[in-house]
């Protein structure tokens, strides 16, 4: 190996090392792997920042743009509101809502598609009377399955096209992965319906995480004892039945910054003691005025004893790149920069009551926010998160889904039959959105999820390097020599299943980066046709079911279905079986060696 090959090849191994480990976001992981690349001298330094002008890039950001659009415009509401019946066999409900999501999300990007359905599934649980646990991880497959069918459906299928223009001189075409796709999103909802909820652990089946969230709009607060407050010398449990005639719950006592939980109950309160409590910020008010008793925080105020119509309730779901995941609502300013707190948490089905504003959130939690009306979508949005609750999904240009339905229609006819290219088409929506109000212009770049356009634009110029210095032709060459005198679908096969290995462990798109190119060379040196192999590691890439971080949608559900890290295999290994055992045959008919 050469010089700069040792160099990438070690910069990939710390990358991978670095997104397995999950302590630092990806999008930080990448671009400072990009620039400890150009420090060393193996990326150029004016190509340094090429990728984020690269016409993947783009059309990334504008695909989640339009989705927003569309999302705002009520266009994809039509159609969900057709899907909810209580009444539905548990099999009918997978197959029309996961179906209704797999189509989806071939035309908008997948999380969007997933995020927009989990308050329909949610709501159809609910009133079946079931645990959302049994539904929400076929739907998170679905849409996964779905968008291999188009090229904007999923970023791998994006990256791949872009990979083959600039490799062979020709993109794929918006239903170029069609064939493939079709084939294998048909036969992964037949075994998700059919089969594949029967595999889920029974403890997810039979509980709802999202009810404890549900039954209560209480959230932790704190009240300190005054110098001359009459309960001073008296035990705590003397407060307990004030508290409970208002309804509010004592959890405990903070003394010289130390909590006293269970025992504190006889502890004789002293001045500047503070409560630690769960209440309604009206009951909590009540008891407060009743007792005597003070704020500890006076930042919390005006949130607190506000009137309680201009309060609002608004669950979220925390993705792995959201601000507030692996932080707390303190370290990153929740209350004084948004006037919002944190009111509980649901973490795998356990509800967390303790210290919210010092907890750590983790990626799946749900959280329950108290935010001042109106304001909730754009708290959720700040935060990184996806709104869980219908209220956060509410359609604010109704009258105009048929237009907005129309000009995407336009878009992707006009990219389809070569009158345009598909960012140039996909842009044309955009400004076609703001101008006629669809997506207001202050909202225009919250749609963008910046972090992955950072991913992107640093891996593209980490991967273009590490082909030119000839490591593509050498991985190529090392996975030719594994595979030498198997015939070709066993080749395609093995290249599927290590492009999955991968994807379930690290972000699809850098697997794609990394994998497509090494697809091309195996071709070049077997003498084959390079569009099965990108044909086959689109689909691997996206494949990605055994783990919740593995895909963004596994990560979105994990909360919501109170599911754990090991729960996805279950189902996700046969499938993941399935899909090489179906595309394998599918590639090989489509696209001949």
């Amino acid at each position: 190996m050469t010089s700069d090959q040792i160099i990438l090849f070690s910069l990939f191994g710390l990358l991978f090392a670095l997104l397995l480990w999950g302590r630092y976001r990806y999008d930080i992981v990448a671009f400072s792997t990009l620039l400890a690349g150009v420090i060393l001298g193996v990326v150029p330094s004016e190509e340094a920042f090429a990728g984020f002008g690269h016409h993947a890039t783009i059309i990334v950001a504008l695909v989640l743009v339009v989705s927003a659009g569309l999302v705002k415009a009520g266009a994809i509401q039509l159609i969900t509101r057709l899907v909810v019946d209580s009444g539905r066999s548990l099999q009918g409900h997978i197959a029309i809502l996961g179906g209704g999501g797999a189509i989806l999300s071939g035309f908008i990007n997948n999380v969007a598609a997933l995020a927009l359905l989990i308050p329909v599934d949610l709501r159809a649980a609910r009133k079946a009377g079931r645990s959302p646990g049994l539904t929400l991880m076929p739907l998170s497959f679905a849409t996964i399955l779905g968008g291999m069918v188009t090229l904007i459906g999923t970023p791998p299928n994006i990256i791949i096209a872009s990979i083959r223009a600039e490799e062979m001189g020709e993109s794929f075409q918006m239903f170029d992965f069609a064939p493939v796709g079709a084939t294998v999103a048909l036969a992964g909802m037949a075994f998700v319906t059919l089969v594949g909820w029967r595999l889920i652990p029974r403890r997810a089946t039979e509980q709802d995480p999202t009810h404890a969230l549900h039954e209560t709009s209480a959230y932790l607060a704190e009240l300190s004892v005054p110098e001359d407050n009459p309960a001073i010398g008296e035990p705590l449990g003397a407060l307990y039945e004030a508290a409970d005639d208002n309804e509010v719950t004592i959890l405990g006592l903070v003394r010289d910054g130390k909590r006293r939980y269970g025992s504190a109950r006889s502890t004789r309160l002293e001045p500047d003691d503070i409560l630690v409590l769960e209440a309604h910020p009206d009951a909590l008010d009540d008891f407060r005025a009743s007792q005597g008793l003070a704020y500890t925080d006076s930042e919390r105020l005006d949130v607190v004893e506000g009137d309680a119509e201009g309060l609002a309730l608004i669950e979220a779901v925390v993705p792995r790149d959201a601000r507030i995941a692996e932080t707390t609502a303190q370290a990153i300013g929740l209350h004084w920069r948004q006037r919002s707190i944190i009111v509980g948490v649901s973490r795998q089905g356990r509800r967390i009551t303790d210290n919210l504003r010092r907890a750590k959130i983790k990626a799946g939690d749900i959280l329950l926010l108290l935010t001042p009306v109106d304001h909730g979508p754009q708290v959720v949005r700040w935060l990184g998160c996806l709104p869980l609750a219908e209220r956060g999904l509410s359609i604010t240009k109704q009258n105009m889904a048929w237009l907005a339905i129309g000009l995407f229609a336009a878009a992707v006819g006009a990219a389809s039959f070569g009158l345009l290219s598909l960012p140039v088409g996909l842009g044309a929506v955009v400004v076609a959105y703001v101008l006629a109000g669809i997506i207001p212009l202050r909202e225009l770049y919250d749609q963008i999820e910046w972090p992955v356009v950072v991913l992107l634009g640093s891996l593209i110029p980490l991967g273009a390097a590490l082909n030119d210095s000839g490591g593509a032709d050498l991985l190529a060459g090392q996975m030719v020599d594994l595979t030498e005198g198997l015939p070709g679908w066993a080749i395609i096969a093995i290249l599927m299943a290590v492009t999955m290995t991968l994807s379930d462990v690290l972000n699809n798109t850098a697997t794609s980066l990394v994998a497509a190119p090494v697809g091309i060379e195996m071709a070049r040196r077997l003498d084959a046709s390079p569009d099965a192999f990108l044909m086959a590691v689109a689909v691997a890439a996206s494949a990605a079911f055994l783990t919740p971080i593995g895909h963004k949608n596994n990560t979105l559900i994990l909360g919501p279905g109170g599911y754990r890290f090991g729960d996805y295999w279950r189902m996700g290994l046969p499938l993941e079986i399935l899909v090489i055992a179906v595309s394998t045959p599918a590639i090989l008919m489509f696209w001949p060696l």
